[in-house]
């Protein structure tokens, strides 16, 4: 019996990234490829100044290459336009960050709601999304409670919530136990995993193994390059 393809969610070619500082050229990737499968769960690791912070931007189109390719879902993202990557990113990358990032005098539900304020959909419209979003991640009941009125696992569900209201092609997740404690990380986890197996495609970056084994894949970058890939079966 014949395999079915496997679709791309996203490709890198031989990507570069300098920057200049003073005389000096720093090459933050060098000549990185790379595909990600869609539903793919992979780790991204590497000490500081691997290139990993690098190569997550790239991947969530908040930086361009200096040179090589990029494509998601066969999008080109060097030939978009600063409004063309912040409509790709509204509408297909769902961001976790490690410090959660909400407006603490927003309630959850208008914390969830904001990629859908950028969007443009209505606002009944984004109350629903929202509020099913709050719901699959367990805090529908507190959506008119304020950031600081929740303990950091459920601020960091309400970010996981606000990451997947736009129904996004890839989940970007940078260190996203990093502020937690190892039981309230390990449920975060649990989250994340739950939504892999639902069809989710996630990145994580991480620099804790046990939070990496949580992957199918582990990808290592060490000066700029990939120093392994590896593929693990759960």
């Amino acid at each position: 019996m014949e395999q079915a393809p496997i679709t791309l969610s996203l490709a890198l070619r031989d990507v570069v990234k300098t920057y200049v500082m003073g005389a000096d050229i720093v090459h933050a990737l060098n000549g990185v490829s790379l595909d990600i499968a869609r539903n793919e769960y992979v780790a991204i690791m590497g000490p500081s100044g691997s290139g990993k912070s690098t190569l997550m931007n790239i991947i969530g189109c908040l930086d361009v290459p200096t040179s090589g390719t990029y494509s998601l879902e066969g999008q080109m993202v060097a030939d978009m336009s600063q409004s063309q990557l912040a409509e790709l990113r509204n509408r297909r990358i769902g961001f976790i960050f490690q410090t959660f990032n909400l407006i603490p005098r927003a309630s959850i539900l208008k914390n969830v709601e904001l990629p859908l304020v950028y969007g443009g959909v209505p606002r009944a419209e984004r109350r629903m999304r929202a509020e099913h979003a709050l719901e699959r991640v367990g805090l529908v009941e507190r959506m008119k409670h304020r950031p600081n009125e929740l303990s950091g696992g459920q601020r960091q569900r309400v970010a996981i919530a606000r990451a997947l209201v736009i129904g996004p092609s890839i989940i970007l997740a940078d260190e996203p136990t990093g502020n937690l404690d190892t039981k309230t990380g390990d449920d975060v986890m649990s989250m994340l995993d739950a939504l892999h197996a639902s069809g989710q495609t996630i990145i994580l970056v991480t620099h804790e193994q046990y939070i990496a084994d949580h992957a199918q894949r582990t990808v290592r970058l060490r000066d700029g390059k990939i120093e392994s890939d590896l593929t693990t079966w759960h």
